[in-house]
């Protein structure tokens, strides 16, 4: 199992942060996905990683996090998502953890675990800039 954790902070209340992730469109969006499509709790999302296209269907998953997702189909082996929001100091620190493990069968020679890695951090990354963005002030 690999794991890509995430966090900011950001100088805004976690009820500001947690209503602007709930534009679940534009928050994923922001991580670069090429097309988010949203229908009741599954999601659909494409995305270029190296020479490949990613195309994954999501499950929204109900747990104690703020934001949980997993998949639902895709090339993954398994990989889910999780986000939590908690007040930190008159701030709010953010934190986004992915588990994912690789269908070695489907992925093959064209992506490894650190392609994958450095590409989930950095849609995390991009994620946590928008976010930065749609709160400040």
């Amino acid at each position: 199992m690999q794991t890509v954790t995430v966090s900011r902070r950001l100088d805004a209340s976690p009820e500001r942060v947690r209503a602007a992730m709930d534009d679940l469109e534009a928050f994923m969006l922001a991580a670069g996905f090429t097309e988010v499509a949203l229908d009741g709790e599954t999601m659909h999302l494409e995305n270029q990683v190296g020479l490949a296209t990613v195309t994954l269907d999501l499950r929204l998953v109900d747990d104690e996090s703020d934001l949980a997702y997993e998949q639902a189909d895709g090339f993954f082996e398994t990989m889910d998502t999780v986000y939590h929001v908690e007040p930190v100091d008159g701030a709010t620190e953010v934190t986004a953890t992915t588990d994912f493990e690789l269908d070695v069968a489907l992925v093959g020679q064209i992506l490894d675990a650190t392609v994958i890695k450095r590409q989930r951090r950095h849609e995390l990354e991009s994620q946590f800039d928008w976010l930065e963005a749609e709160v400040a002030g």
